[in-house]
């Protein structure tokens, strides 16, 4: 299994070529990217060739529109390794370029998926886009698929709990907090990654020192109070979550505190994971530090509630 990155016009390694194909951002690796890998699997193994997903770095949108940036849901190593762990043999992320995006639907197909995969098989969602202006359908890649004599397997929208499984859904709803129901469209607990910096350290002196996280590259919930599990150092903590400003104390900037429980020692400089498992109340201002330490109480026990109930 590898990671390759490419130009539109540039030839992958040996290994990449002859398999089947499917394209698109993948950027949640939610439900309905999942059936698409376990449908590209399938396609694979009925020709005997590699199962390769085809990806985009950066997402077309903001090389399209500039200053469209958003944190994706996850990153280009963290999206390959959970591609990977769902049986993907290569995934090949696209380098996105004007000229890339310039391609009409007929020259992507004839020079990334025909000539530069050797694709025998390609896999697509129900709602497929591709070339200059998104211009092709599926209806289009049939015909194309057939005329060069390729497979085609179109997968329907799924659907999880009766609600849509899509990316902008699932960023919809971890944006809302509601981090359980994105753990079912995703079929994971969702999960980011920061480095542990210096903060006000005012947690120690309330007796809930806090871990302050720096440089998380994905979207973060929205604010609030969570449990959550953390990785750090190689081993998991149970821990409660805070993200959002700290009105207590007039502090508007967002960000995001850990708390380890049941945990001492120092964690500064060091890279930290955390789980995100159950939203447990809104982040709101307390008349000061003793109120506060009060309601941090409870919003532990209320998170080691939930984790072992998990």
């Amino acid at each position: 299994m590898a990671t390759v990155f490419l130009d539109w016009h540039e030839y992958p390694p040996a290994e990449v070529s002859g398999g089947a194909v499917t394209v698109g951002n993948f950027d949640a690796v939610h439900r309905g990217h999942q059936a698409l890998v376990a449908a590209t699997r399938h396609q694979a193994e009925t020709i005997g060739g590699p199962a390769v997903v085809v990806t985009f770095d950066p997402p077309p949108h903001q090389v399209l529109h500039p200053g469209s940036e958003r944190p994706p849901l996850t990153t280009i190593p963290q999206r390959s390794a959970l591609l990977h762990s769902l049986g993907v043999d290569q995934v090949v992320v696209l380098r996105t370029s004007p000229a890339l995006l310039a391609l009409s639907a007929e020259a992507f197909f004839e020079d990334v998926i025909a000539r530069q995969l050797g694709a025998k098989a390609v896999v697509e969602g129900y709602d497929f886009r591709f070339g200059r202006g998104r211009c092709g359908t599926n209806d289009i890649l049939r015909t194309l698929c057939t005329t060069a004599v390729i497979a085609f397997e179109e997968v329907p929208q799924l659907t999880f709990n009766g609600e849509p499984v899509s990316s902008s859904g699932v960023r919809a709803t971890l944006a809302s907090g509601d981090v359980a129901r994105a753990a079912g469209l995703l079929a994971r607990n969702y999960r980011i990654t920061g480095t542990v910096i210096t903060g006000a350290k005012r947690g120690r002196t309330i007796g809930f020192p806090t871990a302050n996280l720096d440089n998380v590259q994905t979207f973060l919930p929205g604010n609030g109070v969570y449990a959550v599990r953390a990785f750090v150092d190689g081993r998991d903590w149970p821990a409660a979550a805070n993200i959002g400003p700290n009105p207590t104390f007039g502090e508007d900037a967002r960000k995001i505190e850990v708390h380890l429980i049941g945990f001492s020692g120092d964690v500064y400089g060091k890279s930290m994971e955390v789980e995100f498992i159950a939203r447990l109340r809104d982040t709101r201002p307390f008349g000061g530090a003793a109120e506060l330490s009060e309601q941090l109480k409870k919003d532990i026990e209320h998170a080691k509630r939930v984790l072992q109930a998990e």
